[in-house]
């Protein structure tokens, strides 16, 4: 399983171990060095799925960023993840939402702005350094079908928090297709939190989307399970300069 931490190599003989024992037990992971620690956690519902067509899945993740000792952790800067073969994303007919329609909007205006392009939703927490210490800040995620961009489908990842102000984000997440083993990439680069003062401390998603399009029932993610496992893994960037790099998880399937 392949692992990089730049910039401290004797770190990544004990992340490379966190990182190898927690793919052996399940579909999580956890990296820790003396400045970061991730854990990382990804399922897909139902288990039991076709051998080579491709049914209807929800998928459901978490990250946790700490600072080993307490404190605010290094700002997360993008975070990029691969997706198995074995899943498929399907936007034919789903209708988009574009970022500057939610720019300004709360959570709640932007759901209504854009509701039949929601495909997700969860959670961000961070913590914003002030002058009396980190204060922590979360906001409801909302994450829409986008445009395409270069030709890849997107998503438009939507948030609002208000420490130490309100500041409102709506990401555009491209979703490449790629050759080989990995079917997706998807690359997230996060914007400053709280003008440069933020770190993320939390992410969480639940991707899951049926609709009617021309007639033909879809699903905006699918999956099948050729080999019994499901794959993914990501390279995670901070603003100290570290990258950690080919964190993998496995998820077990069942052929029906």
């Amino acid at each position: 399983m392949p692992h990089r931490l730049k910039r401290t190599l004797p770190l990544f003989l004990v992340a490379f171990a966190c990182v190898a024992f927690a793919a052996v037990a399940g579909a999580s992971a956890m990296v820790e060095t003396r400045e970061i620690r991730i854990k990382l956690n990804a399922d897909f519902q139902p288990l039991n799925l076709p051998k080579k067509s491709f049914a209807p899945v929800q998928f459901q993740g978490y990250l946790d960023v700490a600072k080993p000792g307490g404190g605010q952790p290094p700002a997360l800067q993008q975070i990029v993840v691969y997706f198995d073969r074995d899943g498929r994303l399907d936007v034919a007919g789903l209708p988009t939402c574009a970022p500057e329609t939610i720019a300004a909007a709360s959570v709640e205006e932007a759901r209504a702005l854009c509701k039949n392009a929601i495909v997700g939703t969860g959670k961000i927490e961070a913590l914003v350094a002030l002058s009396s210490g980190p204060v922590p800040t979360s906001s409801a995620l909302t994450l829409f079908n986008g445009p395409r961009q270069e030709g890849h489908p997107t998503v438009i990842v939507h948030a609002q928090t208000t420490v130490p102000a309100t500041q409102t984000y709506a990401i555009v997440v491209p979703i490449e297709k790629q050759p080989g083993e990995f079917r997706y990439r998807v690359t997230m680069n996060v914007p400053p939190l709280a003008g440069g003062l933020g770190a993320i401390t939390h992410i969480s998603v639940k991707v899951g989307r049926r609709y009617t399009a021309g007639g033909v029932k879809r699903s905006y993610v699918a999956a099948r399970c050729s080999d019994h496992i499901l794959r993914s893994h990501g390279r995670f960037t901070f603003s100290n300069g570290l990258v950690i790099e080919g964190v993998g998880l496995e998820k077990y399937c069942a052929q029906r």
